[in-house]
């Protein structure tokens, strides 16, 4: 399994479980964070924090997938939490476009309302 993906009160959060996300797995990101979109879900958290490389390509997916949240009035955010972001972060300055936080509660706790503590079962 490459994504899961868990509600934490209104903020869909998708676990991105790849070391290299690249573009073998960016159309089938898309799709996957696409249904979680369609099913009613603008608020999402992409939790990178296993991933060592994100490729361009993976990059698109993620700036289409934010489009798309964006056109609901919602908002997509990245838990990224290297000290050193990915070159393709800084080169193509998505560092600017996309909210990151070094951690997933802080994600979580920044969008307005949701304050629930995740809790692992």
């Amino acid at each position: 399994m490459d994504f899961k993906s868990e509600i934490v009160g209104e903020v869909a959060i998708v676990h991105v479980f790849l070391n290299r996300a690249t573009l073998a797995k960016a159309v089938k990101f898309k799709e996957f964070v696409g249904d979680i979109i369609t099913s009613g879900s603008a608020k999402i958290i992409i939790d990178l924090s296993i991933c060592e490389y994100v490729d361009s390509t993976f990059l698109g997916a993620m700036v289409a997938l934010l489009k798309k949240v964006n056109s609901l009035n919602g908002d997509l955010r990245l838990v990224y939490n290297k000290d050193l972001p990915s070159l393709v972060f800084v080169l193509t300055r998505m560092d600017k476009v996309f909210k990151v936080f070094p951690s997933l509660d802080e994600a979580v706790e920044s969008f307005e309302g949701s304050k629930p503590k995740l809790t692992w079962k």
